[in-house]
């Protein structure tokens, strides 16, 4: 008896190696250039030692350090972050689920039954009382999967957890980027207050001398208005900032998700630590390892592991149900020798007709297409966003070349004018021009530095910063 168990034993074992019916995965064809685009726009290029953005940990591209805490506290408190690794542990527990379906479900069950039979209506014509215990430890219900039907959901699972994983770390570059994102804006707003109050206090120096000399009459009622036209610019000015500053600040406790410390938070842009330089390389390769791309590619990798599972269900099912134990008339007799009970019951299900299973396969296949639609539309995607961040760092280096030139010039020009008018030669419509064409331009140059340091932090993050090169694999 006992080596028919182990033959038994042996032959399930075996009939587990069947076959699978998913159909081999091939990943599809980039459908961008093999190259980023070239041409004027995209004249600056990284040094030479830069690192790729795919091998750079955040915390070594982010130079920072209170920017560094910003994101830490983000990574650790926002909600968004939170409920992607939530998502995550749901994945996987739902593809151990889906896998353990492959194991027997081994269970332990204890019964008894005790009956009266009255006379009338006994065999024997006398009233019987009747007692039956039983103790089986067995498997019901086990599927062998010999077409490879349940192992196939149990990949789709696995490529869905993946797929999942990968959300989350797409997540967690893009509130890196958002953090800095909204870091860098608030140091832009700070600089451009101080700018707006140093402004103002220059323009009400200016318009308390005007109004001096309009009273002991050098100066005329027209020069007066013009100065006090520019106090009450600046005076705006400073309000409009003041309102960004706040609004700044709490975008930034958002993404945060807590109240962050004065102290960590930017003054100005001067006293700002741009992030590293990356080099994006010269192949569009490297989108192959944007978290996004790597998630549409376990979705797809899913799909293909359906249609297995689809296919499969064409084809007989083979149970398992099978119980040893003991059994007896008599409690304290339960486990003697000589009352062991067995048995045995395999059932095949052959489907002979199921509309339902071919349109659940024509299903599968359609999936499958929607899935490459999908994948493609990721790579064109990513491929667009990194060509508009090459484009955006290739041109803002020479806008800002030439905005500091320009500020430098529109400062000259305010000196002249307001010379000229001092010595009575030029009006003060020349000094006014001057004054909001230097507020201007200094105020384009804060905006250019800001965005010079966002342009960085989008580039890794379209180039999928951080993220493992073997990934995928994974």
């Amino acid at each position: 008896m006992k080596a028919n168990r182990f033959l038994l034993l042996g032959a399930i074992v075996a009939l587990l190696g069947g076959c699978s019916l998913a159909p081999e995965y091939r990943r599809p064809e980039a459908p961008v250039p093999s190259e980023w685009p070239a041409g004027a726009a995209y004249s600056e290029a990284a040094s030479a030692d830069a690192p790729p953005a795919a091998e750079l940990p955040w915390r070594e591209f982010i130079a920072d350090e209170r920017l560094q805490q910003v994101i830490e506290t983000a990574l650790n408190s926002n909600r968004d972050m939170r409920l992607a690794a939530l998502n995550v542990e749901r994945a996987r527990a739902l593809y151990r689920v889906q896998r353990n379906e492959l194991l027997p479900s081994v269970e332990a069950v204890g019964s008894g039954i005790k009956e009266r039979t009255p006379a009338d209506i006994s065999s024997s014509g006398h009233a019987t009382t009747r007692e039956q215990y039983r103790v089986d430890f067995g498997v019901s219900s086990w599927e062998i999967d010999f077409f490879g039907r349940i192992r196939s959901l149990g990949d789709r699972a696995l490529e869905e957890y993946m797929a999942t994983d990968q959300a989350r770390r797409s997540t967690q570059i893009l509130l890196i980027s958002e953090a800095a994102r909204a870091w860098f804006t608030l140091a832009a707003d700070s600089e451009n207050l101080k700018l707006s109050r140093s402004t103002l206090e220059a323009q009400q120096a200016s318009y308390d001398l005007i109004q001096k000399r309009y009273e002991v009459g050098i100066s005329s009622e027209l020069d007066l208005r013009q100065a006090q036209t520019q106090v009450e610019t600046a005076r705006r000015n400073v309000a409009v900032y003041t309102q960004l500053t706040a609004q700044d600040q709490n975008a930034l406790n958002l993404v945060a998700g807590t109240p962050l410390p004065p102290e960590l938070l930017p003054a100005d842009l001067s006293g700002v630590q741009p992030p590293r330089e990356i080099s994006s390389g010269l192949s569009s390769e490297a989108l192959l390892v944007r978290p996004d791309v790597l998630a549409a590619e376990h979705r797809l990798k899913a799909a293909h592991a359906n249609i297995g599972a689809a296919r499969a269900a064409l084809f007989p099912r083979i149970a398992l149900t099978t119980a040893i134990g003991t059994a007896s008339a008599d409690l304290s007799g339960l486990f003697n020798s000589g009352q062991e009970t067995w048995s045995f019951a395999p059932r095949i299900a052959v489907p002979i007709f199921d509309a339902r299973t071919w349109a659940a396969y024509d299903v599968t296949k359609v999936e499958r297409e929607i899935s490459v639609a999908q994948y493609e539309k990721a790579i064109q995607t990513a491929f667009r966003e990194v060509a508009d961040a090459l484009a955006q760092r290739g041109a803002v280096g020479e806008q800002l070349a030439a905005q500091e030139s320009l500020v430098e010039a529109t400062a000259a020009a305010y000196r002249l004018s307001d010379a000229r008018y001092n010595n009575g030669i030029d009006s003060y419509l020349s000094v006014l021009d001057a004054q909001r064409s230097l507020f201007r331009a200094r105020q384009t140059l804060t905006d250019l530095r800001m965005i010079r340091l966002a342009n960085r932090v989008t580039l890794y993050k379209v180039l999928g910063g951080g993220a493992p090169a073997d990934s995928g694999e994974k």
